[in-house]
């Protein structure tokens, strides 16, 4: 796709920029030491450990023999995205050499941290084994009313309530914080982390543009015309597994380019979500029928 760039005067020293925060998933960065290499290169294998439980104690022969079920699960990365970027050499220049610079910035801000986000739910949503809800909030207090109901079925579902993570719309958190009630404080504190999301990267399904077919050039990604938008999204970290195998970021300057006089901008993330077959009771997600 074709730099679109805009010249700046020699005396300008500002670009402008579109609004977008840094990914709001990072809290969900699994522990590496949790897993390693799999047979394959494109695989990883996580542990799943299972015990049984008491028997009657016998005063003559003893305990009973109880055993261990440690099994390893492989499954393959399901992310493999990346780009290139270039800026020519004098688009830099008369852009008081900031053109090269925001252009990466921009790449990570703009593109890389929603769709990264995106992912991540809608890969969450769509796995099997997860409570999956649906409705619509008119007020603060039906939102208050189903965090409560959700937060009930993961304590009756034995989820440690440590690190319970809430995910949510801007429109549903800034609803209950224009409350300001006891209630409200006192249901949101019981979250280990609340991050909001904007609606745009919270679907329950998304399309990967490849960036290449027909109206797909632009890349990044897109809702699925079976996705729904999703309203809260209630995670327990260690139920969950995001792990990225491979990070490359560099830069080519033009000098070393072969094919143009610009300077070059690479990215390319490798790596997984999914969510532990046995802790999918701390995965809530409630979404827009």
């Amino acid at each position: 796709m074709p730099n679109t760039i805009a010249l700046a005067k020699n005396y300008t020293s500002l670009l402008d920029e579109v609004y977008r925060q840094a990914s709001v998933t990072a809290d969900l960065t699994s522990d590496k030491s949790m897993s390693r290499a799999g047979t394959n290169a494109n695989e990883i294998i996580y542990p799943q450990i299972s015990v049984t439980g008491l028997g009657e104690y016998d005063r003559n022969s003893g305990y009973t023999t109880g055993a261990v079920d440690l099994k390893w699960q492989t499954v393959q990365f399901n992310y493999d995205r990346g780009t290139k970027i270039a800026v020519d050499v004098m688009d830099n220049e008369e852009s008081r050499n900031l053109a090269f610079g925001m252009a990466g910035a921009t790449l990570m801000r703009e593109k890389i941290a929603p769709e990264a986000d995106a992912f991540t739910f809608a890969t969450i949503a769509g796995l099997d084994g997860i409570t999956k809800t649906t409705g619509t909030f008119s007020t603060a207090e039906q939102f208050l009313d189903a965090l409560l109901t959700a937060w009930s079925e993961m304590d009756e579902n034995e989820v440690p309530q440590e690190q319970r993570l809430l995910y949510a719309t801007a429109t549903l958190f800034n609803s209950v914080m224009a409350l300001d009630t006891t209630k409200s404080r006192e249901v949101l504190g019981k979250f280990a982390v609340k991050k909001v999301v904007p609606q745009a990267r919270f679907y329950t399904a998304i399309d990967l543009l490849d960036g290449k077919s027909v109206g797909e050039e632009a890349g990044h990604y897109k809702k699925s015309e079976s996705g729904a938008d999703i309203n809260f999204m209630i995670l327990h970290k260690p139920a969950v597994i995001k792990f990225d195998k491979h990070i490359a970021s560099n830069i080519i300057p033009a000098a070393t380019n072969p094919d143009a006089d610009a300077d070059i901008v690479k990215y390319r993330k490798y790596g997984l979500v999914d969510a532990y077959k046995n802790k999918r009771a701390g995965i809530y997600m409630n979404s827009k029928a």
